[in-house]
């Protein structure tokens, strides 16, 4: 349950960080997008220190990983919102973000070497459906369109690439590097196009802004949300991101000041389905394409993928073939069971 109040509580922090990304329109985007990153940075390793968590330098292909997220899930797409905004109506660019429960519910399982679960995945559809209608649809041209599909692209690939370097690093730790990686790229073009004064030319509301997404959207989203990756998986997790359009029409309310339709509340109930269906399915702990499981879910990330890559990680080869029974002993059992 605490898993799920995690990422409940996450994606209530990113759906209300559409009406406060408004705010920067205007603002020069390289550097606040930089200052962000920064911030969080720092906020993330402050507290790592107060519960002595410790951070692990990143080895080997674990910086291709981290590296992954940071480019797709915060820079490209950031830029993607921005750019896409100029040809596509808001609305088209949160159902691509609406779809990625069901990039989730199909790759997740194949990631971590299980065949996708079909009460996962049909909860999955119901709660994209149910994000449309909270939605709505919008109209695009060609181009929106591209920058729609790159959303939904960069959304997906903030989970599922994480989703390696999570066993050694925890969310605490992706959250400091990729972080860190990202204000670092930000600040290439925030130097280069926008000047390395820009950020005084920020008004209070470019910096409360900024203050938001970086404390609340950034550092404290990015723990909620992987600790809940890591706990039920990137399935089953999926279906979470269905929360934050509901966040998203619970905050504008009082902005807009328009009723609830019938479709939103339609939507809600659709969510609401989806998501009692969905994470009432058991996890899987161990791989199931060779034992031919009709387990309907996802597990913790905690599994063969990630053991597999610690050894190659370390410098050296497995020096057994890479079976799954001799390494769940290895490890003890990837279901809690004792040495056989």
């Amino acid at each position: 349950m605490s898993s799920i109040l995690s990422g409940v509580l996450g994606m209530t922090f990113v759906g209300g960080s559409a009406a406060v990304s408004g705010a920067l329109a205007d603002a020069p985007l390289s550097t606040a997008q930089a200052l962000r990153y920064a911030v969080a940075c720092l906020l993330l390793m402050g507290w790592a220190r107060i519960t002595g968590r410790r951070l692990l330098r990143p080895r080997g292909a674990e910086w291709l990983w981290l590296l992954g997220v940071a480019l797709t899930g915060l820079v490209v797409f950031n830029v993607a919102l921005v750019r896409g905004a100029t040809h596509a109506e808001p609305a088209v660019l949160a159902v691509a973000v609406a779809c990625v429960p069901i990039a989730l519910a199909v790759v997740g399982p194949l990631q971590q070497r299980r065949r996708p679960g079909p009460r996962v995945l049909a909860a999955a559809v119901v709660v994209t459906a149910g994000a449309i209608l909270v939605e709505g649809l919008g109209r695009c041209d060609t181009t929106g369109l591209l920058w729609a599909l790159t959303v939904f692209a960069c959304e997906t690939g903030f989970t599922l690439l994480a989703v390696p370097v999570l066993g050694r690093h925890g969310a605490v730790g992706v959250s400091v590097h990729t972080t860190w990686l990202a204000a670092a790229i930000f600040a290439v073009p925030a130097v280069i196009t926008e000047g390395p004064w820009a950020a005084a030319t920020f008004d209070t509301g470019d910096i409360l802004a900024i203050g938001y997404l970086a404390v609340g959207v950034t550092a404290v989203a990015f723990i909620l949300w992987y600790s809940c990756v890591s706990a039920l998986g990137a399935a089953r997790a999926g279906l979470l991101t269905g929360v934050a359009p509901i966040a998203a029409a619970t905050i504008s309310l009082p902005l807009t000041g328009e009723p609830v339709g019938p479709a939103v509340w339609a939507g809600i109930g659709f969510i609401a389905a989806g998501l009692a269906v969905g994470l009432a399915a058991r996890p899987a702990l161990t791989s199931k394409f060779d034992r031919g499981s009709n387990q309907d879910a996802d597990g913790p990330v905690d599994n063969v993928l990630i053991t597999v890559a610690d050894r190659f990680e370390m410098g050296r080869k497995p020096a057994f073939p890479l079976d799954d029974r001799r390494i769940r002993r290895g490890r003890g059992g990837l279901a809690g069971r004792p040495h056989g």
